[in-house]
């Protein structure tokens, strides 16, 4: 499947406002993130190979409004527009002329992962939590799974004490591959329109229709 993002951190990112932390951050991070309706920001990836030790860096843009709406796009080195609507999740990539559609419920088919998307998860019930402590200005968290994944088995993340907000996370895969994300310049509830969550594909562009494999 050509789905590139990790459906890890697309979940934990759009269960933002839900997610609880084990953790003594949890009465003011919980309040933070109960407060935010969108959010817009920059983003940096860095996908690494533990065979090959190869890294891939890919840098864009990501707008998130509740209830679990995500526009996700990549600008560098290859465009790739990810959208997230209520039922239908789409991955354009314009170079290729192709564009992948889901529904949004296929792409969280573990316990854990309707539990994100649900607005029900708690980390301390999907996850061992260890706090770290400082890391460069950033509270480090651990994350265990209580039930690993081929594609999680272990991940952190990195909590902004001033924003109260997670800036970075690392999942790490059974083959010990890492899907970095770094979160920067975050701005908190912009105007967002709805549209910016439907899409249409231009003409000429296949579309493999994957909503029909259930």
């Amino acid at each position: 499947m050509k789905f590139r993002f990790s459906i890890f951190i697309l979940v934990l990112l759009l269960s933002i406002g839900s997610v609880a932390f084990a953790d003594e951050l949890t009465t003011e991070i919980q309040k933070s993130y109960d407060s935010i309706t969108t959010f817009k920001a920059d983003f940096s990836q860095t996908l690494t190979n533990a065979a090959s030790k190869e890294r891939e860096v890919r840098t864009g843009k990501i707008t998130f409004k509740q209830p679990s709406l995500l526009h996700w796009e990549s600008i560098k080195p290859e465009k790739e527009l990810l959208i997230v609507g209520e039922s239908i999740v789409w991955d354009y990539f314009p170079d290729d002329k192709l564009a992948l559609k889901y529904r949004t419920k296929q792409l969280f088919n573990s316990k854990t992962m309707i539990k994100f998307i649900s607005g029900k998860a708690k980390l301390e019930e999907d996850f061992v939590v260890e706090n770290q402590g400082d890391d460069g200005g950033l509270t480090k968290l651990k994350l265990m799974p209580r039930e690993p994944e081929t594609g999680l088995v272990l991940a952190y993340v990195w909590v902004d004490q001033v924003k109260k907000m997670l800036t970075k996370i690392l999942v790490v895969d059974f083959y010990g591959n890492g899907n970095e994300v770094t979160l920067s310049n975050i701005q908190i509830d912009p105007e967002v329109p709805d549209s910016l969550y439907e899409f249409t594909p231009p003409k000429g562009v296949d579309v493999e229709d994957n909503t029909k494999n259930e």
